[in-house]
């Protein structure tokens, strides 16, 4: 989930709240959302093409 930040930033939030804090993790700040939505799309190849 990427959101837009007071300071204009974009950030990329996890789908799915932690179960300890109840919050979403930070999965990283960004200048563009073009640059968040490459980054998201990073994240979830890897989350689907990791050895082992």
């Amino acid at each position: 989930m990427i959101r837009k930040l007071r300071t204009g930033e974009f950030r990329i939030y996890s789908r799915h709240p932690d179960p300890r804090t109840g919050k979403r993790k930070n999965l990283g700040t960004f200048a563009t959302r073009e640059k968040a939505e490459q980054h998201e799309r990073e994240i979830q190849y890897f989350k689907r093409n990791q050895a082992g």
